[in-house]
């Protein structure tokens, strides 16, 4: 099904701290996410992906270059509410030279069709910037509707910042992974 796809999802692996310091450390990816930055070292990049690996109440996944191999974002699976079967799924590309090239959107796909049918949620959401328009558009191609805003939730550079509320359903993701395949084969 996701033969065309030009990444996967793998499980983090002790060394990826080596990437992802770099871009955690990276201004203008931290520009664009809803946490706040961190000063980091090595030691505390190190922890933290180790902290990831062995994590049971959070699922966090390496999106990879299937040519090559390449570690070049995060895929997570969050704050999840089993009763209701909903959870956070954020995503990040920290390798700059493959923004827009829809491999977020694929890494996307790949997250959402893993917790709909490996682990049965119903309700993924995402809590986006207002300002990062490229990462509302990227989850409207995966069946994400716009919910809402929380009004200025997030202190970033000064000032406070929207989000924008966003979620997408079983039943919405299904009808948008129809569409995107058959765009893509």
């Amino acid at each position: 099904m996701f033969e065309n796809f030009r990444v996967y999802l793998r499980a983090l692996e002790p060394e990826d701290y080596k990437k992802s310091i770099i871009w955690r450390n990276d201004d203008e990816i931290w520009g664009m996410v809803g946490g706040p930055k961190h000063f980091v070292s090595n030691a505390y990049e190190k922890k933290w992906v180790e902290d990831a690996i062995f994590n049971t109440s959070n699922i966090t996944l390496a999106i990879c270059l299937k040519d090559t191999d390449e570690y070049i974002g995060n895929a997570y699976i969050t704050d999840i509410n089993w009763i209701n079967r909903s959870a956070h799924a954020p995503s990040m590309i920290g390798e700059k030279k493959y923004w827009s090239a829809g491999l977020a959107t694929e890494a996307r796909i790949l997250l959402l069709y893993f917790a709909f049918y490996e682990r049965g949620f119903n309700r993924i959401y995402a809590h986006i910037l207002e300002d990062n328009i490229g990462s509302q558009r990227m989850c409207e191609k995966c069946g994400y509707k716009k919910e809402g805003l929380l009004r200025e939730s997030v202190y970033k550079n000064g000032t406070f910042k929207n989000q924008v509320v966003m979620s997408v359903l079983r039943r919405d993701f299904d009808i948008e992974l129809d569409n995107f395949l058959s765009k893509n084969q």
